[in-house]
């Protein structure tokens, strides 16, 4: 009896590494959104070295903004195991028109399937089962979905008893439009031959013209739903939370510089006896933390300096920047190099901008008794 015939595996993959990262800033000021540091690395090392752990060799990473720091931090890919290459660019192009400019630096045959993925989603997708979905369905492309209780944000993907992809409706409001609670996570699996078809040099959004022109023309589109940890780290709030999860360990990373737990102290980072860290909180390498300080699920990164007796909490410290003593931050962004005076209360989405100063005790929500 012969062995039914699979399909090769994935070899190569396509990462969306252009956008502005604009709900981020002030993260996203100096920084390009995936490469603001996660439990202690670039966000884009997890993503790497996760695509690698599932068999993906050739990376194309489709770059614009602040697209110089790639290639100087990355390199060529081999310290991760990989081949990477780099296409800038010039006019924003929208996710398919990205995907369709890298087209010519892959590798594959028409026939064969390529991995495409986003920088800023962190998820525990199984990208092996989504590969192997794809070959096993006989699609021309392969959606990952994920199910959220509030999909008005998203876009909803309702497919068939058999995973076939029926509709792609963009963001419902009414509750006659939510038909489903499965959303579009953002990794997909295109075979070669349809990353062609694309139009090139125009902006084209995979979700509002390729996806549903090819469901119009009649293609088979296949949805795997995988709702492992998934989360989109467009806000501060949710990329400290995405950084928090990778050090607890609810988020699977290979890359991330240590073991998991309530914290992780890089190297060179000098933290007082007496503070107290927690909820995975990350110290950068060559942060300071003094004594009694209290951080909780937040990101201090390089060089950063938290003086004695500061709470902070669902936040993150830049750069370089300085929290005087006693003061608190509650969800709370300080930009690299922004300095924080001692007894301010900063709380609720406040972001502080690069290189900004606040007097000690000049910003508080509550009394100063």
């Amino acid at each position: 009896m012969t062995e039914p015939h699979q399909p090769p595996p994935s070899r190569e993959a396509i990462l969306l590494v252009g956008g502005k990262g604009t709900r981020l800033r002030p993260l996203t000021v100096n920084t390009p959104k995936p490469m603001v540091p996660a439990a202690g690395v670039p966000f884009l090392t997890h993503q790497l070295a996760r695509a690698r752990a599932a068999g993906i060799e050739h990376i194309v990473l489709a770059t614009s903004y602040l697209a110089e720091v790639f290639e100087p931090y990355f390199g060529d890919g081999s310290a991760l195991g990989l081949e990477l290459e780099y296409v800038t660019e010039i006019e924003p192009l929208g996710t398919g028109g990205a995907i369709r400019n890298v087209a010519h630096r892959l590798r594959s045959g028409p026939d064969d399937p390529v991995l495409i993925f986003n920088g800023d989603i962190l998820t525990g997708l199984d990208i092996r089962a989504l590969i192997s979905a794809h070959g096993a369905a006989g699609a021309d492309v392969s959606l990952h979905l994920t199910r959220v209780e509030d999909p008005r944000a998203y876009g909803l993907v309702p497919t068939d008893p058999d995973g076939r992809v029926t509709a792609f409706l963009e963001k419902p409001q009414t509750p006659e439009e939510i038909v489903t609670d499965q959303i579009n996570a953002g990794a997909y699996v295109f075979n070669r031959s349809v990353i062609d078809t694309i139009p090139a040099g125009r902006p084209v959004s995979v979700e509002r013209e390729t996806f549903p022109g090819l469901l119009a023309d009649g293609a088979h589109l296949h949805g795997m739903v995988d709702s492992t940890y998934w989360l989109d780290l467009g806000t501060p709030q949710a990329f400290v939370r995405g950084s928090a999860d990778l050090v607890l360990g609810r988020a699977p990373s290979p890359a991330v510089p240590g073991r998991r737990g309530e914290r992780l102290v890089l190297d060179s980072a000098e933290v007082a006896a007496d503070a107290k860290l927690m909820g995975g909180t990350v110290i950068g390498a060559g942060a300071r933390v003094g004594a009694g300080a209290r951080i909780d699920g937040s990101t201090v990164l390089d060089g950063a300096v938290v003086e004695p007796g500061a709470r902070i909490r669902d936040s993150l410290v830049g750069a370089g920047a300085r929290v005087g003593a006693r003061t608190v931050l509650d969800g709370v962004v300080v930009g690299d190099g922004a300095v924080v005076g001692a007894d301010n209360e900063l709380r609720a989405g406040a972001r502080v901008w690069c290189g900004a100063e606040i007097p000690a005790a000049a910003v508080r929500f509550s009394s100063d008794e």
